[in-house]
Order: structure tokens, then sequence, then C-alpha cells
């Protein structure tokens, strides 16, 4: 039995997710569904694509992503479906696949042509679905689509390293449900970078000297839980997908606060690594 997965900006209020689930079932009546996300922040292509790469790879293999950011068709944010991972994802060619494709090579990816067969305001409803039902029946992309070789990359994707190799400039590029800040600095590349040295992670006016192996790490468990005090603490992990981030100790933007609140960081805000010189003994 197919799966299909929908991460969108479509927000649960409008119509917009039912229509589209209702077009799923219309062709393909016991096709599975799974909502992965639909608060992607709206047209927010790093949030999409922080998002489907650290979702995609826990459905079976043949699973069949929709991704509806950004998707209206125009001259230059044309409509693919690619295959990658032993996975197909149908979207916007707007960067939103550029995050998974930095890490895994697609085994093909194909330029979606079958819009003169469909008039459409609303391309995720009657084109994504058509691509992807054809992909469920066993379809190949080779039919909905001509081959390319390239996608269009996302800004900011990579961190700045310097010259010296001493500093890491990244950025913001999620902000998760309990306002933890996620950027685009993975942990591959931090130790590549640092060699083993000493740190400094900078955020506006925070810094941190430390990443945490998990968020109770900042608790000293020795000391009577009545006179901790480690709610509203802030600290720096390597999260589940591998990326730093910044978070507070049970987070809650109405009470302690919020990495992002009590920080002030946002989308594309600048955080930066930077390492000690290693001094040379003799």
């Amino acid at each position: 039995m197919a799966i299909i997965t929908l991460t969108t900006d479509f927000g649960e209020k409008d119509h917009f997710a039912g229509a589209t689930k209702g077009a799923i079932y219309s062709e393909l009546p016991d096709v599975k569904i799974v909502d992965i996300s639909h608060c992607v922040s709206p047209f927010s292509i790093p949030e999409a694509a922080y998002i489907i790469q650290n979702a995609y790879n826990s459905f079976p293999k043949g699973t069949i992503h929709i991704v509806g950011i950004d998707s209206e068709l125009n001259p230059e944010n044309k409509h693919i479906a690619l295959k990658l991972d032993d996975h197909y994802f149908v979207c916007a060619n707007n960067g939103i696949m550029s995050m998974i494709c930095s890490e895994i090579a697609p085994e093909k990816i194909v330029e979606i042509n079958i819009h003169d067969r469909i008039q459409t305001s609303f391309p995720v409803l009657d084109v994504f679905v058509k691509v992807a039902c054809h992909i469920a029946r066993g379809g190949t992309l080779d039919v909905i689509g001509k081959t390319i070789d390239n996608i269009k990359p996302i800004k900011n994707i990579v961190p700045y390293v310097n010259e010296e190799k001493t500093q890491i400039i990244g950025s913001v590029i999620y902000i998760d449900n309990y306002g933890n800040v996620v950027t685009n600095i993975k942990r591959d590349f931090f130790e590549t970078i640092q060699k083993g040295r000493s740190f400094e992670v900078s955020a506006r006016n925070y810094k941190f000297k430390k990443i945490h192996h998990k968020y109770s790490d900042v608790v000293n468990f020795e000391t009577p839980e009545e006179k901790r005090h480690d709610e509203g603490r802030g600290l720096v992990v390597f999260n589940s997908g591998g990326f730093l981030e910044i978070a507070v100790y049970k987070s809650n933007s109405t009470t302690v606060g919020s990495a992002s609140t009590l920080m002030g960081l946002g989308i594309m805000d600048a955080v930066s690594v930077s390492f000690l010189k290693t001094e040379n003994r003799e």
C-alpha cells in the first residue's frame, strides 16, 4: 500500500490541506496519507527543507512526499519530481530539496511538464497530487517530466568558514515549537573544523563554551529538587537531526521564555562559533 506524505504551509484554518487529501483519496482510495506538517511558516523554504530532511527517512522506502511551499508555477519557479534515497519528492524547484541533495545525490530529477493538460491556480491539489498518484501506481518519472541535472540551491545552506579556520558563521534556519533555535551548522561539519579545539558559540550577546549531549545535562541531579532553578537556563546541543541548536531548558514562551524570545533570535540571524588557537608546545 502506497504512502503519501504532506508538508505544507497551509495551516489548519483553511480548506487547502483537506482538499488535497480528498483529491488523493479520489484517485487512490486505499492510499495512506500522513501529515508531516501543515504549520510551516508561509513561504519559508529553509523551514520546509529542515522539516522534510529530518522526517522523510523515518518512512518506508518508496514513500512519496508532497512538499507544498511556494508552489505557484512561474518562469522562475518550475515544478519537479525526484527520486532520492529510494524516496520520491514532488515540489517546486525553489531550493527546498537542496538541503537533502547536498548530502545525498538524487537518482533522477525531472521537471514536470503535464501543465498543458491541467488548468489550475492550486498546483499542489491539481498537479502535485496527479504526479504523486501516478508514482504510487508504479508510474515512472519520465512520463510526467523531462530529465534535468540540477536543482535550484537554497541560500545560506552551508555555513561560512574563514580562511584561518578559526570561525564558523552560520544562521538560524528553524525555530521549533518550543522556541529552540536551530542553525545550519551540522555536527560533522563542526567537528571537521574544530579538530579538538576549545570553542565559543555566540548568538547576539549570549555565549556558550559547551555543547551538551541532551537538554537535561544542565541539571545537577545531586541537588535536591526543591533547590534547583534550571528551568529557563540557556544551553547548546546537537539535536536529533545533528544540527547545532540553542535552547532553553524546559522552555515555554509564556512562562520561563524560550531561546527565540529571550535571546531575540529569528530566522536567518547569525550564530557563530569561534575556535581558540592551539598553542605550539615543545
